[in-house]
């Protein structure tokens, strides 16, 4: 089996990271858009598609809000095992968010990887995000 760790530190304060991550069913407007474009809840979990069209059941393993702790596990894509730990811990001023995934096969390590890379940097493009939401104006 295959270990992949990969973390991140982002400018945003850990409430606020960990309120995106846990809410299961917003992906692909409050944690990582751009990385995935549709996310349906479904008892149990949620079906997720990524902007490469790639579609995957993800049942919730566990949602831990003491310990920022959400684990998640993959029907339907290319691997034959996929598990993942998303992390989020205070760091300074900011947040410390850890991926840590298993899979199979070995020969999916490389692109696995790359999805990982791609959603993390996605994750801290909108978490860091401090555009001010305009206000809107009625006549």
């Amino acid at each position: 089996m295959t270990t992949l760790h990969k973390e991140i530190w982002i400018d945003a304060p850990c409430e606020h990271v960990w309120d995106a991550v846990r809410d299961i069913g917003a992906l692909h407007t409050r944690l990582v858009p751009g990385f995935v474009v549709d996310t349906k809840l479904e008892p149990g979990g949620r079906v997720v598609t990524f902007a490469n069209g790639m579609t995957v059941r993800e049942p919730i393993i566990s949602l831990d809000d003491e310990r920022r702790r959400l684990a998640w596990t993959t029907i339907g894509a290319s691997t034959t095992h996929y598990n993942a730990v998303l992390e989020v811990v205070p760091e300074r001023s900011g947040t410390r968010v850890r991926w840590t995934s298993d899979l199979l096969p070995h020969e999916a390590a490389d692109a696995i990887a790359s999805m990982q890379d791609h959603g993390l940097a996605a994750m801290r493009r909108k978490l860091e995000d401090k555009t001010p939401v305009s206000s809107v104006r009625t006549a």
